[in-house]
């Protein structure tokens, strides 16, 4: 019986079923904001169900492999952070908005939290005791956790698996499904840029100094699925779910160098050449790969018309058209991520186009 559940779960742990679960959850999370900040056992369920699950399954000696690992300590610990300061984030905005609604200032612009205090002794104090703090809890994890230091490197022999440090880890998966140069270059260049230009494509003042969820009622959801859902996800499931030959692996199952997954990537230009109109590739690039470039223009350019004239009129009558099309096209470069994901997980689609001649895939 144990088996069976934890095969079942293995099996919740695939790819496509947590990333959808996990969007799903979160939009969940979006529209019953206020009954999970604010309901008791909602409460216990989102903060204390991470911890029972943990708890329960350190007994299983296949999650405690992977969970125990010295370098992983810190992840786990993360990961439930991560949870913690989002639900929190969104409790106060739940508060924050309901008190606007009422007439009332935010907490934030409260008597109490407005008051002044001098950096001497009072700031002072309290972050030397969290220096302290900090520090003693450095040394205990020192003393109580051993350092993961492997042997030197031998160039005659690579771990299996190869993984880049946590923080890149989302990369790395990212790197199964697009070329190098998007993966490696073009995604985290854009992720960066995105950054840098948000608060000029975006310069609306409600919600900066204290928290709201309605006044950022689409901003914070998009940021929080390219956050959560887009890198979080990701680091989790290159740290865990990631074993030999960069295989998936269930948190219950054994990490098997053995495993065979058969998978056979094909292009889109194969898929209608080939498999639909039953005919070979034609010889020249343009005529092999024009139904992927068409559908990238179409996703990349008509698209964006498309939605300005339609669903997404407001925002580009308030934000103009230079600013537009640099937020929808980061939008869209986002969006582009999970679909090229469930297109490898569901017909192992690799590329829309292949150009072997010119070293370009998309």
């Amino acid at each position: 019986m144990l088996d069976t559940f934890q095969a079942m779960l293995d099996r919740l742990f695939a790819p496509e079923i947590m990333l959808t679960a996990s969007t799903v959850l979160l939009l969940l999370f979006f529209k019953y904001r206020k009954f999970c900040t604010q309901n008791k056992w909602m409460i216990l369920l989102i903060l204390g169900g991470p911890i029972v699950y943990f708890a329960l399954s350190a007994f299983e000696e296949n999650f405690w492999i992977q969970f125990s690992k010295p370098d992983n300590l810190p992840i786990t610990l993360m990961l439930w952070l991560v949870i913690f300061f989002v639900w929190l984030a969104m409790r106060k905005g739940v508060i924050n908005d309901e008190r606007m609604a009422a007439g009332d200032p935010v907490l934030e612009d409260t008597p109490e939290q407005k008051e002044k205090v001098f950096v001497w002794p009072d700031l002072i104090y309290i972050e030397f005791l969290m220096l302290i703090a900090v520090f003693i809890g450095i040394l205990v994890w020192s003393i109580l956790v051993p350092a993961p230091l492997e042997e030197p490197a031998n160039p005659q022999v690579t771990p299996n698996p190869s993984k880049a440090p946590w923080y890149f880890l989302g990369l790395q998966e990212i790197l199964v499904y697009f070329d190098p140069w998007l993966a490696g270059v073009v995604i985290p260049t854009l992720i960066v840029i995105g950054l840098m230009v948000l608060p000029y494509i975006d310069p609306n003042p409600r919600g900066n100094g204290y928290y709201t969820f309605s006044e950022r009622r689409y901003e914070i959801p998009i940021f929080l699925f390219g956050f959560l859902v887009l890198w979080i996800l990701l680091v989790f499931q290159g740290t865990f779910l990631r074993g030999p030959n960069w295989n998936f692996y269930g948190p219950y199952e054994y990490w098997d160098v053995h495993k065979v997954v058969p998978l056979t990537n094909v292009q889109l230009s194969e898929y209608i050449w080939a498999r639909l109109l039953g005919v070979g590739l034609p010889g020249f690039w343009l005529v092999r790969e024009i139904f992927g470039i068409i559908l990238m223009l179409l996703y990349f350019v008509a698209l964006p018309v498309f939605l300005a004239r339609k669903w997404f009129n407001k925002f580009y009558v308030q934000m103009g058209t230079v600013r537009y099309g640099i937020a929808i096209f980061l939008f869209l470069m986002m969006v582009f991520v999970p679909i090229k994901m469930y297109l490898r997980w569901m017909i192992n689609l690799k590329y829309f186009v292949a150009l072997p001649e010119f070293f370009f895939n998309i």
